[in-house]
């Protein structure tokens, strides 16, 4: 199936670096999930990804397939001329922006709005982050925190939480009295040093706060789940361990889209979607960052559970244009062997083969975030 002419939503993405932020880092380092210089200047160039996206990378520039002749050719082109050659090669339609990675080196949602239409995803341990040292007490800053996600800002078309990262996905109830004594101990903290929310019982506190607030307006919120960078205990993101709030009934009419496909418990999450109506995946970051047949079997497992109704195009890019393209290319690539293969399997017509093509790469996205135009 040729699917070029679908315009994708890009439901899960993050803000482009500044250039002098960017230049401070090598090129392979948008190519990994690792932090270790090690991985990052030698080992990362050996990964099938790495070496793949060379090649498509400089047949988009027309320039060799070498990291120098691309370097090269993107200082020529520039930061905006890029931008607008990949944008317009992944035919996008909008991207959905997390702008809380690397807050304070990135370009702002106003820079991306000039290329495409987008909306911002709210990343609820950043802003308390933020809010933690500016409040006095933790009456104060809860009564803050609240405010600042209720109502929603109009911009905003979803929260978002890494407390996968951060703590694990293990969300459990959480006293008053216990979050605020993790908040006392913080705001001591923020006297000296910067604060970096990492307190296991504020984190589930405030996840459910704003699980609350969401339930109000039916707003989606987005999770981490799976795969990350080294911070993150891959044991505990495991989705499975989100039984707790996926069984509360006061969240239960919330959207919770498991990001990354899980990857790599892609079945566990196509289970949850499958038992559950308030679930639904997508498949950033998995598309681009595995191999071609990981990235064939990551979408297939998906699907062998997961309504078609329920599955999202994103593509986790950050940092750097070229993540835009490479989601795109293989994103809709891979969906569309996948769902041939559906097709000769039986489970699917060749109508139907379209319709669900069309949904995944973007009416999913659409109808789930309508409410929020």
């Amino acid at each position: 199936m040729d699917l070029a002419d679908i315009p994708l939503i890009d439901q899960h993405a993050h803000n482009l670096l500044k250039p002098e932020v960017a230049a401070q880092y090598p090129y392979s380092a948008a190519f990994t999930e690792s932090y270790y210089p090690e991985i990052i200047n030698y080992h990362a160039r050996y990964t099938f990804f790495y070496r793949r996206s060379l090649r498509e990378v400089a047949a988009l520039l027309n320039c060799e397939a070498e990291e120098t002749a691309i370097l090269s050719r993107r200082q020529s082109l520039g930061l905006e001329e890029l931008t607008n050659i990949y944008f317009r090669a992944a035919n996008l339609e909008a991207i959905y922006l997390d702008d809380g990675l690397q807050a304070e080196n990135i370009l702002p949602i106003s820079w991306h709005e000039k290329f495409i239409a987008v909306r911002r995803i709210l990343r609820l341990e950043l802003l308390a982050e933020q809010l933690i040292p500016q409040s006095p007490d933790f009456a104060t800053f809860l009564d803050r925190f609240n405010s600042e996600l209720d109502p929603p800002p109009h911009e905003v078309v979803a929260f978002k939480s890494i407390a996968c990262y951060r703590s694990g996905l293990d969300i459990q109830p959480v006293a008053f009295e216990v979050a605020k004594a993790d908040f006392d101990t913080l705001k001591e903290k923020s006297l000296t040093q910067k604060i970096r929310l990492t307190d296991k019982p504020l984190i589930d506190f405030l996840l459910q706060q704003a699980l609350l607030i969401a339930a109000k307006y039916r707003l989606p919120v987005q999770l981490h789940t799976g795969y990350g960078d080294p911070d993150l205990n891959l044991r505990l993101a495991n989705p499975l361990y989100l039984r707790h709030l996926l069984e509360s009934p006061q969240y239960s009419c919330v959207p919770i889209v498991l990001l990354h496909a899980s990857y790599p418990y892609m079945r566990e999450a196509g289970y949850l979607a499958s038992v559950y109506p308030q679930v639904y995946l997508d498949f950033g970051l998995a598309v681009p960052f595995l191999s071609v047949s990981g990235m064939r079997e990551t979408i297939r497992q998906l699907l062998e559970l997961t309504p078609t109704t329920k599955l999202m195009y994103a593509s986790d890019a950050h940092s750097i244009p070229e993540l835009y393209y490479l989601g795109a290319k293989w994103g809709r690539q891979l969906l569309g062997e996948v769902l041939s293969q559906a097709v000769i399997d039986s489970d699917i017509t060749v109508p139907e083969a379209e319709i669900i093509a069309t949904a995944i790469l973007r009416d999913n996205a659409l109808s789930l975030y309508q409410s929020n135009p």
